[in-house]
């Protein structure tokens, strides 16, 4: 038995990935923004679907059921992605345009980064891929302290890039 996934690594393999249902298909990834929720855990949580006015996300009855995704019905909002107290989901886009692809993700971090800044863009293992453009950083109050980053990338990589590196800390 390989020793991959998250219970061993704190990351989900793609064979948890592959049989998450709150991950949209790859049509619905190319149509626009999208929720890409990979919570691949029977955990008691649903705050993604009281936050989710639209209800494209559901849990059902037992809090225990794994978040399930409506594509037809998620509109790519975000709200869910700073609703999410186990940083599990991000706003997938790639009809952003011809070469790039955006992810928004959560962000917890300070220093924030600010518009047009080039970032070090991280996989789900917090691994360096590739750079990112901030599009950008939203912090309102509904929030509760999370920022959701916006963040173009290659488009090639829209699969594996789930957030930036952190930024240095300012001295003073």
């Amino acid at each position: 038995m390989s020793k991959n996934g998250i219970i061993y690594t704190g990351v989900p393999s793609k064979e948890e990935l592959a049989n998450a249902p709150g991950v949209p298909s790859e049509k619905r990834m190319l149509e626009g923004r999208v929720a890409c929720i990979e919570c691949v855990q029977g955990i008691p949580c649903n705050p993604c679907e009281s936050a989710c006015k639209f209800g494209a996300i559901t849990i059902g009855e037992e809090i225990t059921n794994l978040p399930r995704i409506n594509e037809e019905k998620c509109v790519g909002c975000g709200v869910c992605v700073a609703a999410c107290p186990g940083l599990a989901i991000t706003i997938v886009n790639k009809a952003f345009d011809e070469g790039e692809a955006t992810i928004d993700f959560p962000f917890e971090y300070i220093p924030l980064p600010k518009e047009g800044d080039i970032v070090d863009a991280v996989s789900r293992a917090g691994e360096v891929v590739c750079k990112g453009r901030i599009v950008s950083v939203k912090k309102p109050k509904a929030y509760a302290g999370t920022a959701v980053i916006s963040m173009a990338i290659p488009k090639v990589y829209a699969d594996e890039v789930r957030s930036m590196k952190r930024l240095p800390r300012q001295e003073g």
